[in-house]
Order: structure tokens, then C-alpha cells, then sequence
């Protein structure tokens, strides 16, 4: 998610608390008093979780190569506060420290990514580094023998630069090819440990970032979304969204073809997923937030899970949304063991079709003519936070599990992120800092909310780290 870009010290580590639910609301419980409770079932999962750029450092270390947020970070004025992410937490030296500190937290499960740009610095185009996959297997062997059940990212936003300047990454159909030899080589070295894959984090918000509004590399837009040198936000988001499916679909095909039966694993792709609450009870609204509901998640989940992109952004789009051809159509069947599901907040949303808005997120034909905001008319949909973006809706996690599941058939689901994001001036003090009571309401009524059935829940991050915040 987008919340402030900085570089904290690796010493202000907080995992103060972290709690998790199984059928239904179970208050909050501290895992080292709990975790054996008969609340919950033995094999239940308990998690925190973290990304690959955002944690480890060592950029250019052991024969990394450069990916894309290298080079992003790296450009004069990129960065409010011309950070990176060279080193962050250093996770990638200290991950015994880390994985130590899971286990006296009581974790059982640690949901990370792998760098693409560590294990393959050139793609397919150069040779498998080494380095990078003693490094994983390092990681993955601590957490092994702590009882820490690994849950791997394939990717989380970030590509090997090579890719970007070859052929422009998720623009060119080529990328399928070299995500599907990246996968292959990630379920060979690691798969016999790992049981949990996650192809893409995100994949809605790297698009609509990356080639909607240029705020993430590649930095692709157009001028009325945004101040990017070269893109086209109304054509170019669809066709990395199309390569980004089909490239999950190659790797589930892999997974599926070569390592499932022996190893014995799952494999999913995670969502950013906002509950969209309509500002009004007129039909309009009503539709406006199932449309843009379609325009956001289903617009990725409905092609993996149906076999087709949601009926919204085809009357929408017309001719301008692509279309997968028959041979692709074929992939479409079960292409995801689970739903993962990264959800933080919620926005209302105004219709746009029927009724004139102001400009604003949402509002173009690109986004499906639907205004969303966490304020509309001094109406708030929750308690403000100190991100501009976030704010505290506790409904909105039950509603939108609830909605995934009705809309998929009860697919498997994980709850993959959730968290409260803060600044650094939410902290006048060490002491405050670390009773850290709002993050714990947050946490507690979160959980609380939900009355339905899943897997388990990972808290986001497990260590403060490095986070984007654009000029």
C-alpha cells in the first residue's frame, strides 16, 4: 500500500502485538499467551509480513542486479525526502535477528517476497545468481527450523531493470515468458520448504501506479493523470493488466505441470482490496460501487477465476479493453488455489454517469465513472489517520471477505496484509511509541468485524521499513 517513503532505523523494530481469527470475531489475544489456545485449530497460521525492496538492502550486493525501484528511488526528486531503499532494514544481513524476533513474537507463519533482480540480475537474458539463492534458502531454512511456516511472494512491484529496457516489462508480451522461467526456478529451489505462493502482490496497484498515474516505475501516463514524460493512461494500464494475468497463469500452469503433486503446495495471487461503500442508497451509487469494485480487483480476479473480464468494464470500455484470445481463454481454468486478500480501508463512491462530478479519483471513463473518496460532503467513512488515504472502517474488512467469497463460490481466502499505517510524528516519544494503543484498536476492530471463515492473517509490516511517497 502507499503510505509515507522513509528510512527508519532497523533498532525501532515494533511488533508489539499481533493477532489473528479463525470463524468468526475473537476480540484480539497476544500470540505468546495464546497461540495454543484452544480457540484455535493446531495448524492455524498466525502471521507478519514484509517486502523484498522495502526490507532487505543490500542492493547491489552478491551479484543482485538493478531492478526497477533501484532506478526509480535513484532519480533527483523521485522521493520526498530523496531516500531509498539501498539499505532499509538491512533484513538481508539480519535476518537471523528477524527471524529470532518472530519466533519470541510467536509467529508461526512469515509471508515475504523474493527479489527478482537477486536471483535472475538479467532475467532469462544472463545467468541464475547463486548468491541470491543461498540467500533464500538461508532465510527459508532459519525460518523452517523456528516452526515459521514460509509464505512467498514470487514478486511485489519490483522487476529486474533489464526487463524494463529490453522491451518496456508488462507492456510487451514477452514479460510472460520471463516470469514464467523466473517461477520455475523459484518452485525448484524452494518449493520442497514453501507451501504458500503468492505469484503477484498487488498487481491492481502496480498497474494503476505504474501506468495510470506514473506514481511508481515505470512512471507511465498521461498528462491529465499525471507528470509522466511519456504513457497513455487510458490504453496502457489494460495491457499490463493483461500481461500480468497471463503471466500468473503461466507460473500457476508451471507450478501445476512440474511441482504441485510432489511438493505438495498452494498457489494464489494477492489483491489490494478496498470496500467501496456507495455515499448514498440510490441505485446509482449503489451500481457505481459494484462498477468500481470491477474496475479495481475483479478487473484482475474475474479473468484468473472466470475466464473473463467483468461485464462493467466491458460495456465501459468497448472495443478499448483487451481480449484474450481462445489459446489463452484455455488457461483460465482454476487458475488460483486461494484468494489473497490485502485490505486496509474503505472509500464511499459517487456515480459519475448519471450525476456531474468534479474531477477526481475514479471519475474518468478509464476507472469507470465512479468518484471515490473516504470524504464526500463532510461525510466521513471513518476515523482519520496521519496517511492521507487511510482511514479506520472496520466494517469494511467483513463486507469485503464476504463479498470475495460470494462472488468466487467460496474460493480459499487469506487475509495477506492488513496493518495501520502511521507517520513519523505520530510518535512524540519512545514510550508512546511503544504502547502503540492506536495500532491495537485498529487491529482489534478490524478483527472483530469479521464473522465469516478464513485461512489466517498476516499483520503488515513486520518491521518499520521503507515506504513510497512521491513529490
Amino acid at each position: 500500500m502507499e503510505l509515507p517513503f522513509q528510512l527508519l532505523l532497523h533498532v525501532l523494530f515494533v511488533l508489539s502485538f499481533i493477532f489473528s481469527i479463525f470463524m468468526g470475531s475473537c476480540g484480539f489475544v497476544s500470540l505468546e499467551n495464546n497461540l495454543s489456545s484452544s480457540l484455535f485449530p493446531r495448524n492455524f497460521l498466525f502471521g507478519t509480513a514484509s517486502s523484498s525492496y522495502q526490507f532487505e538492502g543490500a542492493f547491489l550486493s552478491d551479484g543482485k542486479g538493478l531492478n526497477n525501484w533501484d532506478v526509480f528511488t535513484h532519480k533527483t526528486g523521485t522521493i520526498l525526502d530523496g531516500t531509498n531503499g539501498d539499505v532499509a532494514v538491512d533484513h538481508y544481513h539480519r535476518y537471523q535477528e528477524d527471524v529470532d524476533l518472530m519466533e519470541h513474537t510467536g509467529v508461526n507463519s512469515y509471508r515475504f517476497s523474493l527479489s527478482w533482480a537477486r536471483i535472475l540480475p538479467k532475467g532469462r537474458f544472463g545467468k541464475v545468481n547463486r548468491a541470491g539463492i543461498n540467500y533464500y534458502n538461508r532465510l527459508i531454512d532459519a525460518l523452517v527450523d523456528k516452526g515459521i511456516e514460509p509464505f512467498v511472494t514470487i514478486t511485489h512491484y519490483d522487476i529486474p531493470q533489464e526487463l524494463e529496457e529490453r522491451y518496456k516489462s508488462w507492456l510487451s508480451p514477452e514479460i510472460q515468458e520471463d516470469f514464467r522461467y523466473y517461477a520455475d526456478i523459484c518452485f525448484k529451489y524452494f518449493g520442497d520448504r514453501v507451501k504458500y505462493w503468492v505469484t503477484f502482490n498487488e498487481p491492481n496497484v502496480a498497474v494503476i501506479c505504474g501506468y495510470r498515474t506514473g506514481l511508481y516505475p515505470p512512471s507511465r501516463c498521461s498528462d491529465s493523470f499525471g507528470n509522466c514524460s511519456y504513457g497513455n493512461s487510458e490504453r496502457e494500464p489494460f495491457i499490463a493488466a493483461s500481461n500480468i494475468i497471463l503471466s500468473h497463469l503461466a507460473a500457476v500452469d508451471v507450478y501445476r505441470a512440474k511441482y504441485q503433486k510432489n511438493q505438495g503446495g498452494k498457489i494464489g495471487i494477492a489483491m489490494n482490496a478496498i470496500w467501496y461503500e456507495p455515499f448514498s442508497n440510490s441505485t446509482e451509487d449503489k451500481l457505481a460501487a459494484e462498477r468500481t469494485q470491477s474496475f479495481y480487483m475483479n478487473w484482475f480476479l474475474d479473468p484468473i477465476i472466470l475466464g473473463k473480464y467483468p461485464a462493467e468494464m466491458h460495456e465501459i470500455l468497448g472495443p478499448d479493453l483487451l481480449v484474450f484470445s481462445k489459446y489463452d481463454k484455455e488457461k483460465f481454468k482454476n487458475g488460483l488455489d486461494f484468494i489473497g486478500i490485502n485490505h486496509y480501508t474503505s472509500y464511499y463512491v459517487k456515480d459519475c454517469i448519471f450525476s456531474a462530478c468534479e474531477q477526481g479519483k475514479g471519475s474518468s471513463k478509464t476507472e469507470g465513472f465512479a468518484l471515490t473518496s473516504a470524504q464526500m460532503n463532510d461525510k466521513s467513512i471513518g476515523e482519520p489517520t496521519a496517511l492521507a488515504w487511510f482511514y479506520v472502517h472496520p466494517q469494511g474488512m467483513e463486507n469485503i471477505v464476504t463479498y470475495i467469497k460470494d462472488r468466487y463460490n467460496n474460493i480459499p481466502m487469506f487475509i495477506t496484509e492488513n496493518g495501520f499505517g502511521t507517520s513519523e510524528s505520530s510518535y512524540p516519544t519512545t514510550e508512546y511509541e511503544l504502547n502503540d494503543v492506536k495500532r491495537v484498536e485498529y487491529l482489534s476492530s478490524y478483527l472483530d468485524s469479521l464473522a465469516t471463515a478464513i485461512r489466517y492473517w498476516h499483520t503488515y509490516p513486520l518491521l518499520e521499513k521503507r515506504e513510497k511517497e512521491q513529490m
